[in-house]
């Protein structure tokens, strides 16, 4: 894998948007990745993921994150890493990810279109066993070019429903998750650089609230699913939130709310 230091150091030079952006048609691929069982345990523990010989559906963004800060802080792409708004994540398992496996990882963007806020992009992971495919991952970002709010702070809190657990989410939840992750953005870490980009605190990883979903529903997820989440609004820490989960035939609905205002942080599926 690149190394993350100067992919920072890009990020944070980095600024201006390409007069006529265009994404790179080009793919990163890093062959043979093998996992790091002590990382491995470590993201777990954050996480509130079991100790298993499974790969949480999770892990291989986390794994693949370098790849992709070094797709996005090139200069060949159109857009400065820190201007752009991680809104959703789709992940489709194909089959169990064995810890002992080796795997072909590759990333690209594509799918540059508008939004009624700016531009909007999908950064699209793969991961292949062997030559089969295993692992699809498709983070979508915004990049604003407008001053429209958001859906979800536009649109007043329905009442949620009665949470199936409530969370404790502690501040170090940001510094733990960006160490495990390498995702160190300030807005994580750092409650003066917060306040700078906006953040009255700092906030959770989106990653993070979605890799805790999926723990809650641990042993009882397929072999193979597709699990999609929307980022509806940041959770400041220390927080209190609560998960709800919903069977829906072989699948799930589930979601995490703000404990006293029931403001949607993350609404997901899985099927």
């Amino acid at each position: 894998m690149p190394g993350l230091g100067p992919s920072y150091r890009a990020a944070v030079l980095r600024r201006g948007v390409a007069a006529d952006p265009v994404l790179p048609d080009r793919e990163l691929t890093v062959e043979s990745v093998a996992v790091d069982r002590t990382h491995l345990a470590e993201y777990d523990r954050v996480c509130g993921f079991r100790l298993r010989d499974e790969l949480p559906a999770t892990y291989l963004h986390v794994v693949t994150f370098p790849l992709a800060m070094a797709l996005m802080t090139a200069p060949d792409f159109p857009f400065p890493v820190l201007g752009l708004v991680h809104v959703a994540n789709r992940i489709e398992v194909l089959r169990p990810l064995p810890a002992s496996g080796v795997y072909s990882v590759s990333v690209r963007a594509e799918t540059l279109r508008p939004h009624d806020r700016g531009l909007q992009l999908d950064l699209v992971t793969t991961a292949t066993i062997d030559g089969d495919p295993v692992f699809s991952d498709t983070s979508t970002y915004l990049r604003r070019t407008g001053s429209g709010a958001s859906a979800a702070s536009a649109r007043p809190a329905a009442d949620p429903p009665a949470p199936n657990a409530v969370w404790r989410v502690p501040r170090r939840v940001g510094t733990d998750y960006a160490a495990v992750s390498g995702d160190r953005n300030p807005i994580h870490t750092s409650r003066l650089l917060a306040k700078v980009f906006g953040f009255p605190r700092t906030i959770a990883h989106g990653m993070w609230t979605k890799a805790r979903c999926l723990a809650a529903l641990e042993g009882r997820l397929p072999d193979a699913y597709t699990v999609d989440v929307a980022f509806k609004t940041p959770i400041p820490l220390p927080a209190t939130v609560g998960f709800t989960a919903v069977a829906q035939g072989d699948g799930w609905d589930f979601g995490v709310h703000d404990g006293r205002s029931g403001r949607p942080h993350l609404t997901g599926t899985v099927r």
